[in-house]
């Protein structure tokens, strides 16, 4: 029988402590290696089977990890190359898998393993990217795979056992507390919201599950229940605990962690409420002037030693200094906005208030005006009348010369319209100290493509009660006065109710909420040999653990988006409310336009769209991406499925599917709207809908909060007064100073300083991400015409990066750059230009949602 050596390189990163080695693990292993527990490697063959099991593939002999003890490992955590040496003999054929065993004392990151030279094969490279736990941690072997892809039918048969028990271990017995070496994949209820051991005020109600709270599964933890309340999970102790359960590769790597740890620095500042509070002036509540909001941006605020101390005692001194970036007092000023860096007051003109609702931060909620006066879907007989009241008389001489009727026949007229969704929790938000309204805007196109607004109204509920309707006053545009100052503040209330839409329904509900499950399904019911768990794997990175750090950190009651977004305790019901009409097919991108009015299909327009706003840098800019990506999908797909009965007989893809619409998505499965999964392109369709979802709708929605909200004047989330009325101090106040009564309306100092510290973490780019059109690893498969298609993809994501700086020189677009002078770059690849720097770059797509 020949006999060969087979080089092995392994390439792995060793347990560490945010950017360091961690010392005490090294040593530990150390010893295991002298006392001769290392880390062993068996292949598996692909095509010879295992004598004792002819259902398996015959396993080589043991080889171990070469070198460990006197391999030189960086100072800085980082990849580490090692050699292993495999005998291998003609009876143990091609390898198609390998089993590792670690007898360390500690965990260690596999990235990879190369062999080199093997007999009649070459070259045969396994991508593992999986964190391994010492031995005693699993009651399994830990097995890894090749680079290949198969379609379940195209399984090699000796390797079909190995993967089908891999899915097994990933989706657990649905029971127990995990742990972090677990590596299960299982679904909960939104049931870890509330902490009602703290009081009443602290209980919230289980999302998911009912017809009253419906909503998208999370990942299951399996903590105990709360004494309290039994079907609420406890929760991990605040101010800062990271160590929330996900499967351990779902967790951020170190680079990230490090980054998001400033993040959790910001979260302890709702802790300290009343120490930070001390930092302020003698209205330590407000801002006297915009000069004092921009001051945050100029570095003159300042931590005093105090509180630096307070801070020290529940963060260690020497991380606080280094999450802080400073030996000394002073904490890093904010970041300027792009907002007010070429003209402070630019964002208060009408057309920047327009224009942001296509192409600012949320960019998805204008839609066509059909009707006039536009109607409540409300429930009369629980609302009473909650139609407009916004009439011909008030709009029609501001219509360049239409009337309203041709307004409409031509679609001149659209509406930002929050009314339905905020009226029927408006009464519980304004019992507290928010005092919000539901509003709705109308806009005219003008012939230039930007959009001139009309009309607001702002209702509130009838004073004698909810079913008597709403009561609406109607605020016209005006530039000076008391009437302009009026004006001003009904815009302010018009975008406190669209931070809050944004932050709790365009982002939360429809791109992390929604997303979660399909990573979820995935991991439970595809093999990572499996041709969609490889399309799709890159666009789940991060998502899970960043969901669970939301739901620590930020939903949680008392948590900071109560704290900062006017639906405060009521947050997470308003957004399962409007889960109630979440449409996955409604969430592709021509779907949305569609629905919205937006666009009508023409097949002598590109991508079969007509856009009835030409210049709509969201739709435009995102119709490009849709189609790249779905051509990409499509020619992926296209490799493994010939015919459409190839899709119904993927036993692997129906489970998932199967799984995703009664487990993950579980509220909506009697719907009839989901697509079938019987035909490539439903396959295709859904695929590019997911991509969509996590790579360019998220970065739309996310990484311009700071450049438009960082500065809270443009974008408040909070208000905290109504519209005063004429005779009374306040409206006294709003004439003789109308700067100070419109920031004593809007979001106050503290909540600013929190908000901005939340959103400026929230819409940096990590230096560790990997944008669309590129893979952490090169090699993530070895199908040439799948690298082909991708690599076709990246050269077409490089054309669209060209075409969007065109855009944004051409000035005959003016709703892409503005009077604020921000190009739009939200969906700028950024594939052509990653340097791995990260920050607040205002552009770049991600692959997944990963902050």
């Amino acid at each position: 029988m020949s006999q060969h050596k087979i080089k092995g390189v392994v390439v792995l990163i060793k347990k560490n402590v945010l950017d360091f080695t961690d010392l005490k693990a090294s040593f530990l292993d150390r010893v295991s290696e002298l006392l001769g527990k290392r880390v062993s490697f068996q292949l598996i063959s692909a095509v010879n089977c295992d004598p004792a099991d002819k259902q398996r593939g015959k396993l080589g002999k043991v080889a171990y990890l070469e070198e460990w003890i006197t391999k030189v490992t960086p100072l800085l955590a980082g990849e580490t190359v090692f050699n292993v040496t495999f005998d291998w003999d003609e009876s143990e054929g091609v390898p198609g898998a390998f089993i590792i065993k670690n007898y360390h004392h500690s965990q260690f990151y596999l990235k990879s393993l190369t062999l080199e030279d093997v007999p009649k094969t070459g070259r045969i490279q396994f991508i593992c990217n999986s964190w391994v736990y010492p031995t005693h941690c699993y009651n399994y072997d830990r097995v890894f795979f090749t680079n290949q892809t198969y379609l379940p039918s195209t399984t090699p048969k000796l390797l079909i056992k190995y993967r089908e028990e891999e899915l097994v271990h990933l989706r657990g017995d649905g029971t127990g507390e995990l742990k972090e070496w677990d590596r299960v994949h299982d679904y909960a209820f939104y049931n870890d919201l509330g902490d009602p051991e703290k009081g009443a005020n602290y209980a919230r109600p289980v999302l998911g599950g009912s017809k009253e709270y419906p909503y998208p599964r999370r990942g299951r933890t399996g903590r105990p229940p709360t004494k309290t309340d039994p079907t609420t999970e406890s929760r991990l102790p605040l101010p800062i605990s990271l160590d929330i359960y996900v499967p351990r590769d779902e967790r951020f790597s170190r680079v990230k962690l490090s980054d998001v740890l400033v993040f959790a620095l910001k979260s302890v500042i709702q802790v300290l409420a009343p120490e930070i509070k001390e930092l302020y002036n003698s209205t330590p509540n407000e801002f006297d002037t915009f000069q004092d909001v921009l001051n945050l941006y100029e570095g003159v605020i300042k931590w005093p030693k105090d509180l630096l101390d307070k801070l020290s005692d529940v963060i260690p001194l020497e991380m606080l200094k280094a999450l802080l970036r400073t030996e000394g007092e002073p904490i890093t000023k904010f970041p300027m906005p792009q907002v007010i860096q070429e003209d402070k007051f630019a964002w208060r003109t009408d057309e920047e208030f327009a224009r942001e609702m296509l192409a600012g931060m949320n960019p998805v909620a204008i839609r066509l005006l059909q009707e006039f006066p536009t109607t409540s879907k409300l429930d009369p007989k629980i609302y009473g009348n909650q139609n407009s009241s916004i009439t011909r008389e008030h709009i029609e001489k501001k219509l360049n010369g239409l009337t309203v009727d041709m307004a409409l026949k031509n679609n001149k007229l659209f509406i930002l319209d929050h009314h339905d969704t905020v009226v029927p929790y408006l009464n519980r938000i304004n019992s507290t100290t928010t005092k919000a309204y539901a509003t709705r805007t109308v806009l005219l196109l003008q012939d230039d493509g930007t959009l001139k607004p009309l009309a607001i109204e702002l209702s509130l509920p009838h004073p004698d009660g909810e079913k008597y309707g709403a009561v609406n006053k109607i605020y016209t545009p005006a530039e000076n006065g008391i009437e302009g100052s009026v004006w001003q503040l009904a815009k302010a209330y018009v975008v406190v109710n669209d931070q809050g839409i944004h932050q709790l329904i365009s982002h939360w509900l429809n791109a992390h909420a929604a997303i979660e499950p399909f990573a979820i399904a995935t991991n439970r019911q595809l093999s990572v040999l499996h041709p969609i768990h490889k399309l799709l794997h890159p666009h789940f990175r991060d998502t899970m653990y960043i969901n669970a750090l939301a739901r620590q950190l930020l939903l949680t009651a008392g948590g900071l988006i109560e704290l900062t977004v006017f639906p405060a305790r009521f947050s997470m019901e308003m957004s399962s409310a409007a889960y109630k009409s979440w449409v996955l097919t409604e969430q592709a991108l021509p779907a949305d336009l569609i629905k919205r009015g937006i666009a009508v299909q023409d097949s002598n327009h590109p991508h079969g769209l007509r856009l009835l706003i030409e210049d709509y840098p969201y739709a435009v800019d995102g119709l490009d991406i849709w189609s790249a990506i779905e051509e990409r999908v499509h020619d992926y797909c296209s490799c493994y499925y010939s015919t459409d009965d190839s899709v119904q007989g993927d036993l692997e893809l129906q489970s998932w599917w199967t799984e995703l619409r009664n487990e993950g998505h579980g509220d909506k499965k009697d719907e009839l709207c989901w697509p079938k999964m019987q035909t490539l392109h439903e396959v295709t369709q859904t695929c590019t809908i997911i991509i969509w979802i996590a790579s360019a709708y998220h970065a739309a929605l996310n990484f311009g909060q700071f450049p438009y909200a960082g500065y809270l004047p443009n974008r408040p989330t909070i208000s905290r007064r109504f519209i005063p009325e004429p005779g009374s101090p306040e409206y006294d106040e709003l004439e003789s100073n109308p700067d100070l009564a419109y920031l004593k309306t809007i979001t106050s100092q503290l909540q600013t300083l929190v908000g901005i510290s939340l959103i400026e973490a929230l819409s940096r780019h990590a230096s560790d991400e990997v944008y669309l059109g590129q893979r952490h690893t090169l090699e993530w498969t070895s199908d040439t015409e799948s690298l082909k298609a991708f690599k076709k993809f990246g050269e077409k994501l490089i054309q669209i990066e060209n075409q969007i700086l065109d855009r944004n020189k051409n000035k005959g677009w003016k709703n892409r750059i503005g009077p604020v002078k921000v190009p739009y770059t939200l969906l700028y690849p950024n594939t052509s230009d990653y340097t791995g720097v990260g920050g607040l770059t205002g552009r770049g797509i991600p692959n997944s949602i990963s902050i």
